[in-house]
């Protein structure tokens, strides 16, 4: 008979040590964005610094999380604080449930490693519900404004022509929005895409896409969409690659900076910002690559897509979460009105 586990009563602060240490192998190895090893860094280490580090983590109760919380939801939120201000709001419920989340994950390995007896978060009070208005920035584009984004929207006119012709790169910026409109990645999966992820045959080129999780899967490019990629591929990155060629993450890299570094999650969203204050007016509202990848799913069920395949685009291991983010079309509610099957039966 195999001996049950010994518990290990760690400190707040060894745990917390030693759970960092295991997100920085994971997201090594692809387990975890650079991102969300970030979140999770920040969110563990605040718990950890609101708890107590020389408390014994298996002492740690229901009750205590729940105490913890509500402290971090009362806190200023240090990314509206102006130091020459008065202190910001505090946490919003999303913001404060992302952090629950993250200690959740903390207490789930805790328990693998025999660091609690009980996972504490399974007594803590459930997460509040988001309430309030969705973010206009972050759901769908009309189709017409996805059309307009990417004609009008990344065309240039003699005023906004590069003096060097090395310095112009509309066709990395064509090909990022192209991307980002009709496949819907998430913007940390276009900026850790490298060279080798695309491949490129005669009748066909697919994009290997690494997601969450250490997830992958692969998509077809579209003819126009393989064009796009060919004449980036052929045109302009061999250029770009030249300006840093000691640089071996930028030689890897698909999308690269005019200095020829390897493009990031901030640099793609300042891309779509330009972009978008180049669209006609009518059409023109703040919008994020994730308000592309909503506009990728609602358009692409609007057209009659089974939702199953949708999911499979975007990565989605359950269609539950593709359903969030359908967006309603405008008119659609009408449309479906008229089309009711007893409307005739009213004249």
């Amino acid at each position: 008979m195999v001996a049950p586990p010994r518990l290990e009563r760690i400190t707040v602060a060894e745990a917390t040590r030693r759970y960092l240490a295991a997100v920085e192998v994971e997201t090594i190895r692809g387990v975890l964005s650079p991102a969300t090893a970030r979140s999770y860094t920040r969110d563990v280490t605040e718990f950890g610094r609101l708890t107590g580090p020389d408390r014994i983590l298996d002492d740690v109760t229901g009750p205590d999380v729940d105490s913890v919380l509500v402290r971090y939801q009362r806190a200023p939120d240090a990314r509206y604080t102006d130091p020459d201000r008065k202190p910001g709001p505090g946490r919003s419920t999303a913001t404060v449930n992302r952090f629950r989340q993250s200690v959740t994950r903390f207490f789930a390995h805790a328990a693998r490693e025999c660091w609690v007896q009980a996972d504490p978060m399974q007594w803590a009070a459930p997460p509040a519900k988001v309430r309030g208005t969705l973010r206009t920035a972050r759901t769908a584009l009309s189709a017409g404004a996805a059309r307009s984004l990417l004609t009008t929207g990344l065309s240039t006119d003699a005023s906004d022509t590069p003096a060097r012709t090395d310095q112009d790169l509309a066709l990395r910026d064509r090909l990022v929005v192209a991307l980002l409109l009709v496949l819907g990645p998430r913007v940390s999966e276009l900026a850790r895409t490298d060279v080798d992820d695309v491949a490129r045959e005669p009748e066909r080129t697919t994009w290997r896409i690494r997601g969450k999780g250490g997830n992958t899967r692969t998509v077809t490019l579209s003819p126009p969409l393989a064009r796009a990629m060919d004449g980036y591929l052929t045109h302009l990155r061999p250029v770009l690659a030249a300006r840093r060629p000691q640089d071996t993450d930028a030689q890897r890299a698909l999308l690269l900076s005019w200095r020829g570094r390897r493009i990031d999650t901030q640099a793609i969203r300042a891309l779509l910002t330009r972009a978008v204050a180049r669209m006609p007016a009518p059409y023109q509202r703040e919008a994020t690559p994730h308000a592309l990848r909503h506009t990728t799913a609602t358009l692409l069920v609007a057209d009659g897509w089974d939702v199953k395949v949708v999911a499979e685009l975007l990565g989605h291991a359950s269609i539950a979460t593709t359903g969030v983010y359908l967006d309603r079309i405008e008119g659609e509610l009408a449309a479906a009105i008229r089309a009711h099957p007893l409307a005739a039966a009213i004249e």
